[in-house]
């Protein structure tokens, strides 16, 4: 589709703010680098002059400490001063660019070497027991007097310092709200681009849905109407499925009670219905042990039923013996059953089936099959005559 003069114009402001943006940011923020660089050369400059000012006091401190005990630990802040001034100096003169703290570190060479010397004068009459001469030069001042004037010299060079942070400050944040007032701008000529961009779009949008919407509205009818048909054949087919699969569960000749994955009855066959007491319309949703009361016959405890052991481990499971289902009306049966977990086509388990049976005549006739040989052996066990019983096909004994 050829672009409308419109969207070639929007394009080419777009790219022309792109660009324009662009390089004043870029502008700014070389700006913001080298105040911040600046300010950190700053820093550092007023801190190694604080350092060798306490440098020096160090030193004269240790020639004190010299010069009242003749002990040469004393010396280690002097002879350290002495070996590292010049080279904290260097370093000073490297970090500033301002003239006027230029003038402040031009002054100290001569008052350091001085302050050095004077020093190593008065450790040497120390050292060579010239206690007077010692004594003399400390009363002196004079080297309290140079230290005041290294001091003076290097509050000097920190002023110036103070100083470039505040201007370097200043122009910091002079050079942060242009760069805030320049994002502003941007961002709202870039809205109103984008604005407007957007409303060009959406009518081009609209134009192309409408010329399409009588072509995909009759597309969707053709889709609804075939659907429809497929939905009426496929409810004829599961209500065919459904009478087919009800049939065969109510011919079959045991109970059968169907759960989903929370063991929740879902299908009760007529024998179920029968056994149980509970109509399906009121047994469907509700859980399974509450429609399928189960006791040990002998004991009379509850018993688990086993759908749930079912559903766990997706096994078979089955009743023990002489279990009995008590029915919703309170009528007792002796029942017999197995359990079996519903898989879907992954695999999964998703319910589970519960075939059972009423045994109360087969357990009553066992029980009187035992009671009836228990009944011979209690009259063979009485009768004071030997009794042998023969077979009567084969004569055995």
């Amino acid at each position: 589709m050829k672009a409308s003069p419109k969207l070639v114009a929007s394009l080419t402001g777009a790219a022309l703010l792109a660009v324009v943006s662009g390089a004043g940011l870029f502008r700014f923020v070389a700006n913001l680098d080298g105040a911040a660089e600046d300010r950190q050369r700053t820093v550092v400059a007023m801190s190694d002059a604080n350092a060798l000012l306490s440098a020096m006091t160090n030193a004269e401190t240790g020639e004190r400490g010299y010069l009242l005990t003749g002990d040469e630990a004393f010396l280690a802040p002097f002879l350290a001063a002495r070996d590292s001034v010049q080279g904290r100096l260097s370093a000073l003169r490297q970090r500033s660019v301002d003239q006027a703290a230029r003038q402040h570190l031009d002054a100290l060479p001569p008052l350091l070497d001085t302050t050095l010397a004077h020093l190593s004068h008065v450790i040497e009459l120390r050292r060579t027991e010239d206690f007077a001469g010692a004594e003399a030069s400390v009363r002196s001042g004079r080297g309290d007097r140079l230290l005041d004037s290294i001091r003076a010299e290097i509050r000097g060079f920190v002023s110036v310092g103070d100083a470039a942070l505040v201007r370097h400050d200043a122009e910091f944040k002079a050079d942060v709200r242009r760069l805030l007032v320049i994002i502003v701008a941007v961002g709202l000529f870039a809205l109103l681009w984008v604005l407007a961009f957007g409303s060009l779009m959406q009518q081009r949008a609209r134009q192309r849905v409408s010329a399409a919407t009588h072509l995909e509205t009759k597309r969707l009818l053709e889709i609804q109407e075939e659907t429809n048909v497929r939905l009426q054949e496929a409810g004829v087919t599961r209500a065919e499925s459904e009478q087919k699969l009800a049939v065969t569960l109510n011919s079959i000749g045991d109970a059968v009670m169907a759960t989903d994955a929370q063991a929740r009855v879902t299908l009760l066959n007529r024998v179920a219905v029968k056994l149980t007491g509970w109509a399906e319309a009121d047994a469907v949703g509700r859980p399974v042990g509450e429609v399928l009361r189960i006791i040990n016959k002998a004991t009379r405890q509850p018993v688990a039923v086993p759908v749930l052991e079912t559903l766990a481990r997706g096994t078979i499971q089955g009743l023990a013996n002489h279990t009995v289902l008590i029915a919703r009306g309170g009528t007792e049966s002796d029942i017999a059953d197995s359990c079996a977990p519903i898989h879907d086509g992954d695999g999964q388990v998703i319910g589970a089936v519960l075939v059972f049976r009423d045994v109360t005549q087969e357990y009553a006739a066992e029980q009187a099959r035992h009671d009836s040989t228990a009944l011979i052996q209690t009259v063979l066990a009485t009768v004071a005559d030997a009794i042998i019983t023969i077979h009567a096909s084969g004569g055995l004994v």
